[in-house]
């Protein structure tokens, strides 16, 4: 009962808050060449509401529509100008790692990754429009935030020492601070309200999640490992607990998480789990809430003192593989 009335309040505060909504565009650029199977020296890739709606990488050196609307609704023309921009961002991204490089007198051998992530995000209308909330341009480098701008008061913030020499070169640029404060307030949100119009249909019916509770041996014979795996959802804001004896359990009791990861079908899972001794009595529970399906599940484990469900967790995350390498380059 305490865990209904605790889902219960929670529900009610995220039902009272406004809607809101976000387009943002990811660049990562590679100081070499991995020569890896779906890891490329630049990609770029846009982000309506945390979902892929175009993509572009160094290889391919085309944009292309990730939803189907985005192809039915939008021209040729747009596509073709798309993916002029890109290319045109990869040759910035290469001068200027190079730059950096010099700057921290960094060794050619090593890998470095320069990521610049921009975007806005928007607070539905009662007339059904987004009036601008927030707005993101940042730069991280080599897993480290390193720039970003502060649209309120139209300057550069450096966030490390290194990036000191650029924030006095751009806060000197009037004309680029303009167009920046710009873009996020104004551009942005019109791109956002054209998307979200576009596509609204499909963003407003999300996949539920389905969860599944499985069981394994460890390399400890007196231990199992209970995995909760929730996987299909298409918005990627999950909450997911596991339970021992109605208390949550963090990572100071065993827990493990991967977080949430992409499935290739442009959908979701998390993975939680937690080691325990063969012989526990206590009651295991794993709970899930996904706010944009309206969904709360609540799952038993039963203390059956035996490992299995290892060849289902196989199954569901052996074509992952080049996606979490891909995570590992998207540190932002």
């Amino acid at each position: 009962m305490k865990s209904i009335v605790i889902f219960v309040l929670l529900w009610t505060a995220v039902a009272g808050s406004r809607e809101t909504h976000s387009l943002h565009y990811i660049y990562t650029a590679l100081s070499r060449d991995l020569g890896l199977p779906g890891i490329h020296k630049f990609t770029a890739m846009g982000m309506l509401d945390n979902r892929m709606i175009d993509y572009f990488d160094s290889k391919t050196k085309q944009k292309v529509p990730k939803q189907t609307w985005m192809k039915a609704q939008l021209d040729p023309e747009y596509w073709v100008k798309g993916t002029q921009s890109r290319l045109s961002k990869q040759q910035w991204f290469e001068v200027n790692i190079n730059i950096l490089k010099d700057r921290m007198r960094q060794n050619d051998s090593d890998l470095h990754v320069l990521q610049w992530m921009v975007g806005c995000e928007g607070e539905m209308q009662e007339d059904g429009t987004m009036k601008f909330h927030r707005g993101m341009d940042r730069y991280n480098y080599d897993g480290t935030d390193f720039l970003s701008f502060d649209n309120f008061h139209s300057v550069w913030v450096a966030l490390v020492k290194a990036a000191e020499e650029t924030k006095r070169k751009w806060d000197n640029d009037t004309v680029l601070n303009n167009y920046t404060k710009s873009y996020v307030e104004n551009e942005c949100m019109q791109w956002l309200n054209k998307f979200w119009s576009y596509g609204m249909n499909q963003l407003k019916t999300a996949s539920p999640p389905e969860v599944y509770l499985l069981s394994r041996d460890t390399n400890v014979e007196s231990n199992i490992r209970l995995t909760c795996l929730a996987t299909g959802f298409s918005f990627q804001d999950i909450i997911m607990w596991i339970k021992r004896d109605g208390r949550k359990l963090y990572r100071e009791d065993g827990l493990q998480t991967l977080g949430v990861r992409p499935n290739e079908d442009n959908t979701f899972q998390r993975r939680d789990s937690v080691e325990i001794l063969r012989k526990d009595k206590s009651k295991y529970t794993c709970e899930v809430i996904h706010e944009a399906s309206s969904v709360y599940v609540m799952k038993e484990w039963e203390n059956s003192g035996s490992g299995s469900g290892g060849s289902i967790i196989g199954a569901a995350v052996g074509g992952l593989l080049v996606l979490v390498l891909v995570a590992v380059v998207l540190v932002v």
